[in-house]
């Protein structure tokens, strides 16, 4: 079982891989901001931003007026990334102090070296017979091919197993190229996800070119999570496959989600596949029985969600995404068989959830340094209103779900400036009435 501490540490490296939640993370470290403020910031699908907030888990939390901010974790997590972005400075600043002098004396001695080494070598080809370092190579290769496949095998439990199906026939990792070594295997019960056992399996790819750190997530015995790191070799030395990927993201996702679809049988499968199948650009939202396709591109990199639609309603937290960083997959993720769905049924407008928000609103009170405040005014504009189910009974059953923010005529004590106020689109309900600080 882990402990506490290694669930924090694997926590913050899964969080840094991902260059959305980096920026999520050095935006805190600025100042607290609220959901709206970051969506637009980071420019992208509110279903996005939910998921990455998921992912940071508790590096990041709400105060009392409902914005986020760092806990103490995440700002460890941004020292950690802050120290790491600074080695590389640090270190060409030492070297420029020196003198031209110094430095054509560094530069002399390299050569030397250089040198040195090439006639070391040419004299060690000339005394060993070629033949010999050939079979002795082979011989190297077939231990270390062996002792990984050894790895993948040394254990036996089903989450093991499925976790070489994925990597080798799903993913296509050509893991003969790499000594592959088990870093971390963690198990866990999820109390907030109604006592799911979650395992994390961390890995390290090495070879003389580059190194990797493989993460793979299970929930209940099924795959959940799998994200990849590149720590040593990048640009020039990417990840090694068994076969060609293609560099097109809509033919690449076509391709891992129909092998995803033959090794693991998942019921929701075929009508994932046969949406993807349809898809030939990055610029539409698609919809196939009850699946949506949203694809988007930024900054060099690409996200695709599939998610489960019904009745007009889109569940995005019932979903699979992928992410590609330089054409390269970086996070692949299904909670598609996690979520159950409690009801599709959206009874209330937007604008009459607005009302009912406005109405609930009124009879609200909050407390400033030790004084109630009550007497405010809402404004009828501007209003938003923002639709994503979500858990009410239990944390895996989700309902339609309304967000609404009301705007107030002025800043009240606590620095509060808005209103939020969750609305149940299915029954009307007005629930997590909220006050939110100034923007």
């Amino acid at each position: 079982m882990a402990t506490s501490e290694d669930e924090i540490y694997s926590l913050m490296f899964s969080s840094l891989r991902h260059p959305a939640r980096r920026k999520i993370l050095r935006m805190l470290s600025d100042e607290k901001v609220t959901f709206s403020q970051m969506l637009q910031a980071l420019e992208i699908p509110s279903s996005h931003l939910t998921y990455h907030l998921e992912n940071l888990g508790e590096l990041v939390t709400k105060d009392e007026t409902g914005k986020y901010q760092l806990s103490s974790f995440g700002k460890a997590a941004v020292t950690m990334m802050r120290g790491a972005e600074e080695v590389p400075n640090e270190r060409i600043r030492h070297f420029s102090a020196f003198s031209l002098r110094w430095k054509s004396l560094f530069a002399i001695f390299i050569i030397a070296i250089v040198l040195l080494a090439s006639v070391s070598i040419y004299q060690f080809s000339t005394l060993n017979n070629v033949s010999n370092n050939y079979l002795d190579l082979q011989k190297n290769y077939n231990v270390v091919k062996t002792q990984n496949e050894q790895l993948l095998m040394s254990n036996t439990s089903d989450n093991a197993l499925e976790a070489k199906t994925l990597i080798q026939d799903v993913l296509q990792i050509d893991t003969s190229k790499y000594t592959m070594t088990l870093l971390s295997d963690t198990v866990q019960v999820r109390t907030d996800l109604d006592g799911i056992v979650e395992e994390v399996m961390e890995y390290s790819l090495v070879n003389t070119a580059s190194r990797f750190d493989l993460t793979l997530r299970f929930r209940n015995g099924n795959f959940s999570l799998f994200q990849i790191n590149q720590l040593e070799g990048a640009p020039n030395f990417p990840l090694q496959y068994t076969e060609p990927q293609p560099t097109d993201v809509v033919q690449a996702c076509q391709g891992l989600l129909s092998r995803y679809e033959s090794a693991f049988n998942a019921s929701y499968m075929p009508q994932i596949v046969s949406l993807m199948d349809q898809a030939n650009d990055l610029t539409t939202v698609q919809t196939y029985a009850n699946t949506k396709l949203q694809l988007s591109s930024y900054n060099g990199g690409a996200d695709l969600s599939l998610m489960y639609t019904n009745n007009g309603t889109d569940f995005q937290a019932k979903s699979i995404n992928l992410v590609y960083t330089n054409d390269a997959l970086t996070e692949f993720s299904d909670d598609w068989g996690l979520y159950t769905v409690g009801s599709t049924q959206v009874n209330f407008s937007q604008s009459q959830a607005i009302q009912i928000a406005m109405n609930a609103a009124k009879s609200y009170s909050w407390l400033a340094n030790g004084t109630l405040v009550s007497n405010f005014q809402i404004l009828n504009s501007p209003v938003s209103a923002e639709f994503y189910p979500k858990p009410r009974t239990d944390n895996l059953t989700l309902y339609p779900y309304w967000y609404v923010t009301l705007h107030l005529d002025k800043t009240y004590p606590g620095d509060v400036s808005e209103i939020g106020v969750g609305v149940w689109a299915d029954t009307g309900q007005a629930v997590n009435i909220e006050a939110i600080s100034g923007t």
